[in-house]
Order: C-alpha cells, then sequence, then structure tokens
C-alpha cells in the first residue's frame, strides 16, 4: 500500500530507522540517513528568496531528498532533461536559483554533509502546492514548460500503485532498477515518487549498458523502469536466466514498442513489459500488456476519462493528473476498440506549411516507409535560413533494401527512390531536400528521439548530399553535467578510411582525437585554445561498422577534457586534451 506524497516524510519517518530506502554503489541507504538529507535541504532551501529552482542530480536518491526537502520549505521545482548551455539560458529567465549540478557558473547550491537543524517536516504538505515545472520531451518541436501541482503527482502515484502495486511485488522486497533518468516525468514517477511511497528500495544509479544490468537484475527480486529504446537492443548471447527469475515485472515508456520487441523482451527476461501511453501534460493515459491473439490497443487508466473527437478522431482525455477537470485534445489520432480499449493510429498535430501548401509530416513518413526502403522515417522542418524558402529534411533508417541501393547507387540513388514515392502524394515544393541515412534515430536517457538532436545531424558535413561522411554515427547513453557516453559507428565510407588501409582500414588515431574534441565541444564549455595532449595511448585499432564507446570527462578547474574509446574487445584509445583560454590568433 502506497503512502500519499503529501505525508510522505512522515510516512517514511514511521518506518524502521535502519530500513533500506534504497542502494548507492553497492551500500546500503537507510531511512534515516534519507530523512537527514531531506532536512539538509530543506534548511537550505528555507534560507533562500524566491520560489522556483531548477534541480539536476543524477543520484536519485539525493534527488528524491532533494525534492522533498524543497516541498516542504514552500520551493516549486524546475526539472530540466539536461545541463547544456542552452537548457540552462532558458531556465535562467524563469528560476531563482539552481540546485545541484549545473555548471559552477550558475553557482549551483547544494546541501553540506554535516548535520543541519532538525525542523518538525511531519505535517500533511498542501494538495495545491505548485510542486513541479516539467518540460516536455522536444520529439516534434521545441520542449514546453508544463507545470504540475502535488494533487496530479499524488494522483498518478496512487493510481500506479492500484493497477501494478501487486504485479510489482511487495514493498520493502522489491528493488526499483532503471535505465531512464528521473529528470523527466516518466522516471520521476516510477523510479523515485512511487518506490518512496511504497518502500521499494531506490537504485541510486541508471544503468545504460545491458551487461551490468543482467546481473543487477539477478542479485534478488526487482522491477525494471525502462523505454523501448533499451529494449530494443537486450542481446541474446546474455545470461538473463537469473535475471528472470527474480524480476516481478518491467515498465516501458516514451513509445510504442514493437511487437517482436515485445515478445523477445519477454522470452529474455520472463516477464512481457507493461506499456504505458502518456506524456508530460497528461501523465499516464493508458496501458498494454501484449499477449498472443491480442490487437495493438490500450487500456485506460481507471481515473482516466476518454472520447474521440467528433471531426479529427483526436483522443480527448480528462483526468486527474491534468491541471483542472477540463477535456484536453491530445496530438494523438484513436479509434475504439470494443466498449473500453482505444487503437492509436498517429500524430494529427504535424502540419507544416511549404509554399502555403498544407503538408503533413507524418503522412510523409508512413509514405516513406511503406516504400519498403524505409525502417523508419522522421521528418522534419530544416532551421529558417534569411532569404530562403523553408525546407524539410528527411532522416531515415534503411531497410536492407534501401541499404542495397545505397550500396548499388550511392545516396543520389536511394534519394531518387524515396522522392519518387513521396511525389504520388506530396507536391514537387514540399519534398525533402535534404537527406540523412542512420543506422538508427539518435536517442537521449528517456529513449526519445528530439527535434534537436536530429536538427543537430545536418550541422556535419556528413549529413550533406555529394561529400562523404566525416564523424560516426552517434547515440548519446548517458550525459551528466561534467561526463557524457557516446556509442560511435565509423560507417564503412567514411572519409578518414581512405588508403588507410586499402586490404584491411582501420580508423587513424588523430581521427580518435579530432572526434574526442568535436563531441567535447558540442556537450561542455571547452577553452579555445589547444595546448597539448597527455598520457595518448593507442591500445586496439578501430574497423568499419565497429561500435565503440567514447566516454568524455570535462576538468573545467583545469581547463581538461578527459577522453576513453573502449568496446566489448576492450581499450581502444585514451588521452587528455589539454586546452586554455588565452589570445585566439586568426
Amino acid at each position: 500500500m502506497s503512502d500519499r506524497i503529501e505525508n510522505l516524510y512522515a510516512a517514511i519517518a514511521a518506518r524502521p530507522a535502519a530500513g533500506l530506502i534504497g542502494r548507492r554503489a553497492g551500500e546500503g541507504v537507510r531511512n534515516e540517513q534519507f530523512l537527514a538529507r531531506v532536512q539538509a535541504w530543506h534548511a537550505l532551501l528555507r534560507a533562500q528568496a524566491g520560489s522556483a529552482f531548477a534541480l539536476y542530480l543524477d543520484d536519485s536518491i539525493e534527488f528524491g531528498a532533494a525534492l522533498l526537502g524543497a516541498w516542504h520549505a514552500g520551493k516549486t521545482i524546475w526539472l530540466s532533461a539536461d545541463t547544456l548551455e542552452a537548457s540552462c539560458a532558458s531556465l535562467r529567465a524563469s528560476v531563482d536559483g539552481f540546485l545541484g549540478q549545473f555548471p559552477e557558473s550558475l553557482q549551483p547550491l547544494r546541501p553540506s554533509g554535516g548535520a543541519a537543524p532538525a525542523a518538525d517536516l511531519s505535517g500533511a504538505l498542501a494538495a495545491d502546492l505548485p510542486a513541479l515545472v516539467v518540460f516536455t520531451s522536444g520529439s516534434t518541436g521545441a520542449a514546453q514548460a508544463i507545470p504540475k501541482k502535488l494533487s496530479q503527482l499524488a494522483s498518478e502515484v496512487a493510481t500506479l500503485d492500484a493497477l501494478f502495486g501487486a504485479a510489482a511485488g511487495v514493498g520493502g522486497d522489491v528493488a526499483v532498477l532503471a535505465t531512464v533518468s528521473h529528470q523527466h516525468i516518466y522516471g520521476l514517477l516510477f523510479k523515485v515518487l512511487w518506490p518512496l511511497s511504497s518502500g521499494r528500495a531506490i537504485h541510486a544509479a541508471s544503468i545504460s549498458y545491458p551487461e551490468e544490468l543482467a546481473p543487477a537484475m539477478a542479485a534478488g527480486p526487482c522491477m525494471l523502469v525502462t523505454s523501448p529504446a533499451h529494449l530494443n537492443r537486450l542481446p541474446d548471447h546474455l545470461d538473463w536466466s537469473g535475471a528472470a527469475r527474480t524480476l516481478q515485472a518491467v515498465f516501458s515508456s516514451g513509445g510504442p514498442l514493437s511487437p517482436e520487441t515485445a515478445y523477445t523482451s519477454g522470452r529474455l527476461l520472463g516477464k512481457v513489459p507493461v506499456e504505458v501511453y502518456g506524456s508530460s501534460e497528461t501523465g499516464g493515459v493508458a496501458w498494454r500488456q501484449r499477449s498472443a491473439g491480442a490487437d495493438d490497443s490500450w487500456l485506460p487508466f481507471p481515473t482516466v476519462a476518454w472520447r474521440l473527437g467528433d471531426e479529427d478522431g483526436a483522443l480527448e482525455v480528462r483526468s486527474p493528473h491534468l491541471a483542472d477537470d477540463n477535456w484536453l485534445a491530445l496530438a494523438d489520432r484513436a479509434a475504439r476498440s470494443g466498449e473500453q480499449r482505444f487503437l492509436l493510429l498517429g500524430r494529427n498535430d504535424r502540419i507544416v506549411k511549404i509554399e502555403e501548401k498544407r503538408i503533413s509530416l507524418s503522412g510523409m513518413e508512413a509514405t516513406l516507409i511503406a516504400s519498403g526502403l524505409a525502417a523508419e522515417a522522421r521528418v522534419m522542418l530544416c532551421e529558417p535560413v534569411a532569404g530562403e524558402r523553408q525546407k524539410l529534411a528527411a532522416f531515415i533508417v534503411p531497410t536492407p533494401e534501401g541499404s542495397a541501393v545505397f550500396a548499388a547507387g550511392g545516396k543520389a540513388a536511394l534519394n531518387g527512390r524515396l522522392r519518387s514515392a513521396l511525389a504520388a502524394t506530396v507536391e514537387a515544393v514540399a519534398l525533402p531536400r535534404r537527406w540523412r541515412y542512420l543506422d538508427q534515430m539518435p536517442v537521449n536517457a528517456q529513449g526519445k528521439t528530439t527535434l534537436a538532436a536530429l536538427l543537430a545531424l545536418l550541422d556535419s558535413e556528413d549529413g550533406m548530399a555529394g561529400h562523404r561522411p566525416r564523424f560516426a554515427q552517434m547515440r548519446e547513453l548517458e550525459r551528466e553535467p561534467r561526463r557524457v557516453l557516446l556509442e560511435l559507428t565509423a560507417p564503412s565510407n567514411l572519409l578518414y578510411f581512405d588508403g588507410h588501409f586499402d586490404a584491411a582500414p582501420i580508423l587513424p588515431g588523430v581521427v580518435l582525437v579530432e572526434w574526442a574534441m568535436h563531441y567535447g565541444r558540442q556537450y561542455f564549455s571547452l577553452p579555445p585554445q589547444f595546448k597539448g595532449i597527455n598520457a595518448l595511448k593507442f591500445q586496439q585499432v578501430i574497423q568499419p561498422n565497429q561500435a565503440v564507446l567514447l566516454e568524455l570527462l570535462h576538468d573545467a578547474a583545469k581547463g581538461g577534457l578527459q577522453f576513453r574509446y573502449t568496446s566489448e574487445a576492450g581499450h581502444h584509445a585514451s588521452g587528455r586534451v589539454v586546452l586554455h583560454a588565452g589570445e585566439v590568433h586568426v
């Protein structure tokens, strides 16, 4: 049975002091330790003027303590998915201060490790407390700020426990493992608030690699909070038998699972994932757990009322997870499936105007996939250029047939085939002018493919027709204020493989250094001047289409960027780039 969020501090205080709130780096964190951190954050924020504070912390246990301490101090917490410069600039105009692991230039606040003066936090929080501001994922446009009252969050947690509490196992006996971040509403609810209220043990760190996930799940009873992006890449060769014995439930959100992925995950993990449909604005709306012979329909949460729009079949919902009792029209079209369930038919909000012509981006994507040449397709408006008309860009993950066309005739041949497929339904003025072919769509820590990530792919020359790629296919796995982990795969037609060597191409070491600095400047504010490289090592070669991990660590105090390339084969290269802020000579 979950305790209400309004009384969460008192409920945790009533549990045994030595009981576990969770685990950090293999060590147990006791209830009394967690409550002491709540008191420390409360004391810090009670002394601060202003009511709105941005919070970013990697550690889910410390994050929970900061959140609870801030609420009892009467503060509203703004959650950012990252600490990139653009995100921080946007937050700066809306908040009174920053908390946790934001860049030092923002002077983020964090309590010391010492004991704080104890305050009486046993009283209930007000249901109408403006508790949070979260952001939409940015998968279809610029991220939008969504305010949340405490009552909305409390309703969500109560609904999750009523629907899934029994399946997820008894409170303190179950650990909560996650591959997603709590800086997004899905991870916040499933990884922090629901476990805190139900007494399930929180793992402080997210788990990114299947090689780490399998033994962590096998260690004892657990539930897994994950996304389609992670479930899509569960390797068959790992031993999942221990995990399958201990796993109580798997939850997935952030996008629909294909039937193949749902059943493959069920075979490996012993539990078919429970998929949750919702958004930052609506909270949870519906769920499904696929079974043989069933359709793809969704069952609404018991607290959610739904209907279909008269004209366009848009799904409309009303629930206590929303800010008021009005009906909210969603961006998805739906159709009834029986009396209670509905089928999702795709989005209806992605209409743009090109030369006064209304164009459905979703319709274009469906046409590209129907061609048999694209396994996945995303079509986006490019950033406008002064004096030029708007252009569309298409991002394609080719099917084997599409890859064969590319191999035989190059990019122009595949462009032509896909343009011909679109020409039957789209006027020539609206055909994409830029095409980008990917091994897979870029995803963030929530498993989302964002507009910003796609458009960033156009910034380098390898996104332009007529150029050989100079950069690898990149996928972000982890991102922290001073650390980032990327997966890089160098395509076989990479420019730098030419002549190095013809019989057995390998990636030159100088390219690895260049890439480290290139991605380092994307993620961190680095000094402009190159000073040198220390501890440079090259251990193993990297071959075409070989996936490697690039870990970057930013040492702002010393003006350094450490990099390390690794893979299943071991270490490939490492070093430390030294930079300084001296005068730039042109």
